[in-house]
């Protein structure tokens, strides 16, 4: 098959056209504008990729409902605009990429694929908030987990790349991006993850906070300090590496401002690394053994100082550091005779995308 896959984040747009035989990508474009801007954009690639079989659309959150790919209809549509407030950052810009994608192609079948699919078979004892049954029950409030495409795709990487079957291999995997979570995979399921009923708990990311005291927040409302927009729009926009940092949400620029002295990036960073450590022995307590720790996302895949911080960290864990910097490929990126492998692992969200709709379409 000829799939397009659509990847929109919240200020920017990838796609990819995949031939899913032999998992080729025939073309791609990286639009650095949200998807309701980039109409020019969107035209131009469609019209030059020609024939395609199907379309496959990133899902940041499927909700309760939506816990696999599934073909879009009227009642998917109608599903996807229930769960828009559960990730404002994103759904309505997947929402959008529909609107103009299906009326652009509307004899294909267009595929939604939620990224919280991937953990949708975590154990309870993971997924429950220990909130009222009230609660629970009403809004079902729990863990969902995000970053499943990625997951997918770095599990199923990283046991061609140890040369093991995957239901065999325990994985610490970091997806660290613009927006970053740990998960532990045992046996190629999910059984912990950071990030839980939204996108912004968990590490700390480039612009989101991560987990921070609730109480705080409650407290920043109750005296009237914050309004509710004032906090959403600092949790989702001003907070992480561009909160501490003051200058910037790149850790490439961030890297070179610490290397020249500014102790602000630095410190930055070092929160950025304590968090993902923090994290990553946090879900590795839900795994019998660790068999590697996987580095995925643009940080975790193009950042050596952060890899080799945050491994070089978690020596409680059998991890050691002393990491290949090399990245043009993935690779087991630690010493031969490390107990502890790690691992780079490009992420391929649009393969996961293509595989999920040829499944399916």
């Amino acid at each position: 098959m000829k799939v397009l896959t659509v990847n929109p984040g919240s200020g920017s747009l990838r796609l990819h056209v995949v031939r899913t035989e032999d998992e080729h990508v025939l073309d791609a474009v990286e639009i650095g504008k949200p998807a309701d801007e980039a109409d020019g954009e969107i035209e131009s690639f469609v019209d030059r990729v020609g024939e395609l079989d199907a379309v496959a659309h990133r899902l940041v959150h499927g909700g309760r409902d939506l816990d696999s790919p599934t073909v879009v209809t009227p009642a998917v549509r109608t599903r996807i605009a229930d769960v828009r407030s559960l990730a404002p950052e994103h759904i309505p810009h997947t929402e959008a990429m529909l609107d103009k994608l299906t009326e652009r192609l509307p004899g294909l079948p267009h595929v939604v694929c939620p990224d919280t699919a991937f953990h949708r078979g975590l154990p309870e004892v993971a997924r429950t908030y220990p909130l009222p049954e009230a609660w629970r029950a009403r809004w079902d409030l729990r863990r969902y987990g995000f970053h499943g495409l990625s997951y997918q795709w770095a599990s199923r990487r990283a046991a061609e790349l140890l040369e093991r079957p995957a239901g065999d291999l325990n994985l610490l995997i970091a997806h660290l991006s613009g927006g970053c979570s740990v998960s532990a995979v045992a046996r190629g399921r999910t059984v912990d993850t950071s990030m839980g009923f939204t996108p912004l708990e968990g590490t700390m990311m480039t612009k989101r906070s991560g987990a921070v005291d609730p109480g705080m927040l409650l407290w920043l409302l109750r005296e009237g300090h914050l309004t509710v927009g004032e906090l959403e729009d600092g949790l989702y926009h001003r907070s992480g590496l561009l909160g501490l940092s003051g200058t910037s949400d790149d850790t490439r620029e961030l890297v070179r401002q610490a290397r020249d002295g500014d102790v602000a990036a630095r410190f930055a960073l070092a929160v950025f690394e304590h968090r993902a450590r923090r994290e990553l022995a946090a879900v590795a307590a839900s795994l019998d053994s660790v068999d590697a720790l996987v580095f995925t996302g643009d940080i975790g895949w193009d950042q050596p100082e952060i890899a080799e911080a945050v491994a070089g960290g978690l020596g409680v864990l059998g991890i050691s550091g002393g990491l290949d910097a090399g990245r043009d490929r993935d690779a087991v990126i630690s010493d031969p005779a490390a107990s502890i492998p790690v691992l780079t692992v490009r992420s391929r969200e649009e393969l996961s995308l293509a595989h999920a709709a040829e499944t399916i379409a």
